[in-house]
């Protein structure tokens, strides 16, 4: 059983583009084991869920666009519109599957590694890596407003590459 064989199931057989490239580098959680993640998030299992949920979880912790995600998802054959790769994307953040980023105010990340953590965000490139566990602390943070409380804080360092001067 090839690494492919969860997605066929999902899909009806239908993934030829992702026999090509890098599709044996491909190293996801099982179908089953999506199912099961999904229904723990509180998440029903459908075939368009679990075909996206295989697209951003099989390649590991990363970063991706919902433009991104519909790109892969053409690739391979998955049958789904723009629409619903955003409210999928929101469903899974909302689930605490994911982690929305905002990082650039004409589109927003999502990052596949819902835990806490920092990033570097390349300006140019439009690009995020996470940031390496250094330590970082963040001190004298306001007061919240009356009713409510810091839910978490997130350091985003932007980065873009220097000009000629030394």
């Amino acid at each position: 059983m090839n690494d492919l064989s969860p997605l066929r199931a999902v899909l009806g057989a239908r993934v030829p583009a992702l026999e090509s490239g890098a599709a044996g580098q491909r190293r996801g959680c099982p179908l089953s084991e999506l199912r099961d993640r999904l229904r723990r998030a509180g998440l029903r299992p459908t075939r368009q869920r679990l075909s996206l949920g295989w697209l951003l979880f099989g390649k590991g912790d990363r970063h991706l666009t919902a433009e991104m995600l519909y790109d892969e998802a053409m690739r391979a054959k998955v049958p789904v519109s723009l629409a619903t790769v955003y409210n999928t994307l929101h469903q899974f953040t909302e689930a605490g599957l994911l982690r929305q980023l905002a990082l650039d105010g004409s589109k927003a990340y999502f990052d596949t590694n819902p835990s806490e953590h920092h990033h570097f965000f390349l300006e140019e490139e439009g690009q995020v890596l996470d940031m390496p566990d250094c330590g970082i602390t963040v001190d004298s943070l306001p007061q919240a407003p009356e009713g409510m409380e810091i839910a978490g804080v997130e350091v985003i360092v932007r980065l873009r590459r220097r000009t000629g001067r030394a």
